[in-house]
């Protein structure tokens, strides 16, 4: 590899050729600030927040896609630097909202960093005209506010990356700002409700629609029965919003904080997602016996499922008619839940706590109402259950660990994987090889389907038929394999797709890291670590064999593959038109 040498403030360096100063300051231990720059994502020298001087350059130039080159000095801190990046912010608050102290993201805002580094403050040295936009709540499950839009422009790139693409830079000067096309709000657009452009805005722009208060609300109501229910991936990133380091497992805190807010019951949707796997095991083994569509793809991201809803409505008898976890453990609280203990379903509200924002657009569905009531009442995101637990005055980190409520808190290792891409796709195989084969099965890990590659693909030999499979996380990736699918050149049996970059992990509604840190550190890889971790602790790692999940098909279903079972834990998809 051919190298470069450089030095940074005086400290000589060598980086690979092509290299970046902003590469080449990071291998110096320096760490230039930028707010537009996302690595492979949005590289496009907008913000103009990176300036350095450098030899052999005109002026100032952008760190994040100026490249080195041999003998270059690079100065990242003089006072023409530092005047040039104040001068920058001064003019990005000229036309900020600047209401920081009720804003979601007050001391989470990578603009208020910068601002609070580099000592600028709301002169009204720029003070002029200032554009004003109403919110576009349409969504359920984002609100976006372009008075506090900088033109970053990285929720685009983030949508772009998404395949789906529909918000951009509409107008020009002091007219730009960020919307969907002619204006039209996001509920009118074929947006998949990812929430990918939430966690990489570095200000208060774009939010999930908090649904923190249906929840205060129903805590304080005595005529209801609370339940919350918390999906496999939080246990491993909700400690990142109380200041714990990244892939810390959480579970024992989070279940005495989720009762420390006052829930009635805390279930796991871990019970969910072994659920989830038996249904969609037994569908999969029901269609390779039958004849039945394959390839069969997984349907528990809502985010996914909207996708193929919105970009491929003549391919949705691929999809597994499963509900999602979240929707399972909801659908059987209000039926078996509520039998066994004299309640109403009407008189039960279901909350759950979710990775994703798409969940928001999920509970709304039409066939996910198993008790003739809606299967989860409220859906929130990791970081609306942090600032619930904030305002409560829970001292996280402090709290001992508690276990979640029986019945729905045995799980397997299987479950405790779905929050990471492949993770779905290994619990399903651990149960189809041995309904399949006809056995207990030794050999439970598919390593193969594991880490954070975009697409994976795998060929397993189980009772006699070479079983193909593909692992896909994000939507870019979903359009390819479904674009193969549909023109009749792809061979796989059985396909896991997950809407989210990476899966549950890296879902819209996990904790948001700043630019610096997304940047520089592998999040999915970290998260997944936590979950892959827990399943090798476990003494059961198959859902089959989950008590709970055999008791609850004994006593209620009458038996796996049951009709009762079916309409329970099953629902159904629709064509969306891409516009209304």
């Amino acid at each position: 590899m051919d190298m470069v040498n450089v030095k940074v403030n005086g400290i000589a360096v060598s980086v690979p050729k092509g290299s970046t100063i902003l590469e080449a300051a990071r291998a110096a231990g320096v760490e230039i600030p930028t707010l537009c720059y996302l690595k492979e994502i949005n590289e496009i020298g907008a913000c103009r927040i990176c300036v350095v001087e450098a030899t052999g350059a005109r002026g100032l130039v952008t760190a994040c896609v100026y490249p080195v080159n041999e003998g270059m000095e690079i100065t990242t801190n003089s006072e023409k630097v530092q005047k040039a990046r104040r001068t920058t912010l001064e003019l990005i608050l000229s036309t900020h909202e600047k209401k920081c102290l009720s804003c979601v993201r007050s001391g989470d805002c990578e603009l208020q960093k910068l601002c609070r580094d580099y000592g600028v403050e709301d002169s009204g040295k720029y003070d002029g005209f200032r554009p004003v936009y109403e919110k576009d709540e349409s969504a359920a499950h984002l609100v976006r506010d372009n008075n506090k839009c900088i033109l970053c422009r990285r929720c685009v790139a983030a949508c772009r990356q998404q395949f789906v693409s529909v918000i951009g830079a509409n107008d020009r000067g002091i007219d730009t700002h960020i919307a969907c096309a002619f204006e039209k709000p996001l509920d009118d657009v074929p947006c998949i409700s990812c929430g990918q452009c939430i966690v990489v805005c570095p200000t208060g722009a774009l939010t999930e629609k908090d649904d923190t208060d249906k929840v205060w609300a129903a805590l304080n109501d005595p005529t209801k029965h609370v339940v919350v229910q918390t999906a496999p991936s939080i246990r491993a990133t909700l400690g990142e919003c109380f200041g714990m380091p990244i892939g810390s497992n959480v579970e024992g805190k989070m279940a005495a904080a989720l009762r420390r807010l006052g829930f009635d019951k805390v279930f796991d949707t871990d019970f969910g997602a072994d659920l989830t796997i038996v249904e969609e095991a037994n569908e999969f083994v029901q269609r390779v016996k039958n004849g039945g569509v394959l390839p069969m793809v997984t349907s528990c991201s809502p985010g996914w499922v909207k996708f193929a809803e919105y970009y491929y409505p003549d391919q949705l008898d691929h999809l597994s008619t499963c509900k999602s976890p979240q929707q399972m453990t909801g659908a059987v609280i209000k039926t078996w839940y509520a039998e066994k203990n004299g309640l109403d379903p009407k008189d039960i509200v279901v909350v759950s706590v979710m990775p994703c924002t798409a969940k928001k657009f999920e509970i709304g569905r039409d066939d996910q109402d198993a008790a003739g009531v809606p299967d989860v009442d409220v859906a929130i995101t990791t970081r609306e259950l942090a600032r619930m637990i904030q305002r409560a005055g829970i001292a996280f980190t402090s709290l001992p660990d508690e276990e979640f409520d029986s019945p729905l808190s045995e799980d397997t290792g299987a479950a405790v994987i779905f929050g990471a891409t492949g993770g779905v796709m290994e619990a399903a195989l651990r149960t189809a090889n041995d309904w399949l084969t006809g056995k207990d099965n030794e050999a439970i890990e598919f390593k193969e389907v594991r880490g954070t590659d975009s697409i994976k693909e795998a060929v397993y030999s189980i009772a006699g038929m070479d079983v193909k499979v593909a692992v896909v996380s994000g939507a870019a990736s979903a359009n390819y394999v479904m674009s193969r699918i549909k023109d009749g050149t792809a061979d796989w049996h059985f396909v896991e797709i997950m809407g989210c970059p990476g899966g549950c992990v890296n879902g819209g509604g996990q904790p948001i890291q700043p630019a610096s840190v997304r940047n520089t550190v592998d999040l999915k890889a970290l998260r997944a670590k936590a979950l892959y971790d827990q399943d090798a602790s476990m003494k059961l790692r198959k859902s089959h064999q989950s008590p709970i999940i055999k008791k609850l098909y004994e006593e209620y279903f009458d038996g796996f593959g049951g009709h009762k079972a079916h309409h329970t834990l099953h629902t159904s998809y629709v064509a969306r038109p891409k516009f209304k």
